[in-house]
């Protein structure tokens, strides 16, 4: 597909910028939490066991997401927070990402700064859970960014530990969910060895390869979306490409 047959997404000049600051923002936010040890979720049961911790990581994406939700939401009722976060929501259904982040940048113009962030769980104890996380449909994305060039999509990697403790409740258990680590990564920066595209998942997801190891690739949007669209050509060939193409008008008629 020539270029000239393209729509051809423009970012602004300061994009990098913009995306620099909203990394540098999350980062602070979910390191303080560990640092000043609010990174602990408590799981109230009473399963003789405890916690079925061989397999906790089935279900730790949706208590580590409602984590860094309420992190989030906590900072921005504060207002003047020094993060200068200052709204936060919840990503409906079928959104590509799980919250929305509206930052302030504290410069002459005022600059708002929204940022969609993408929360993944991978256990510190076992080895191989969340490694290759899916991020969202390859269709979905490419809509965005084509949209909105200065989409900002953040993938944020949270880690954590699990243990059990009794409590003083006969039969009670404690599981103690603890956030351990972070990385935070722009979709558009990461690496195209980093950056799969799955056919086999019915939604046809583009997945990080190792989210522990991501390499950082400076790119434009439009850059970004043809590198998209090699991997699916790839994989599914330029006819059904240039179908799905046509019906999302990423092509000039």
């Amino acid at each position: 597909m020539s270029k000239n047959e393209c729509r051809i997404p423009k970012e602004s000049s300061d994009y990098q910028q913009m995306s620099s600051f909203v990394l540098d923002k999350i980062g602070s936010i979910i390191g303080d939490a560990i640092q000043s040890g609010d990174n602990e979720i408590f799981i109230r049961t009473n399963l003789k066991r405890g916690l079925p911790l061989e397999n906790i990581s089935k279900v730790a994406g949706p208590f580590v997401e409602a984590w860094a939700l309420e992190k989030f939401e906590a900072i921005a009722d504060n207002t003047g927070n020094k993060y200068g976060l200052i709204h936060v929501e919840a990503g409906k259904r079928l959104d590509p990402s799980d919250i929305i982040l509206q930052f302030k940048k504290k410069n002459p113009k005022a600059e708002y700064i929204s940022a969609n962030i993408d929360v993944k769980a991978t256990a510190e104890d076992i080895k191989s859970a969340g490694k290759s996380p899916n991020i969202t449909s390859y269709e979905r994305i490419r809509n965005e960014y084509l949209d909105d060039p200065d989409y900002i999509f953040v993938v944020l990697s949270l880690k954590h530990k699990v243990y059990s403790e009794k409590g003083d409740e006969v039969g009670i258990t404690y599981g103690i969910m603890e956030v351990t680590a972070y990385s935070a990564y722009d979709l558009k920066y990461v690496g195209e060895k980093d950056l799969n595209y799955n056919p086999a998942l019915g939604t046809e997801q583009l997945q990080i390869r190792d989210i522990h190891y991501v390499e950082v690739t400076k790119r434009t949007t439009w850059e970004f979306l043809k590198m998209l669209d090699k991997k699916y050509i790839k994989s599914r060939g330029e006819t059904s490409w240039k179908k799905m193409a046509r019906k999302n008008e990423w092509i000039k008629d």
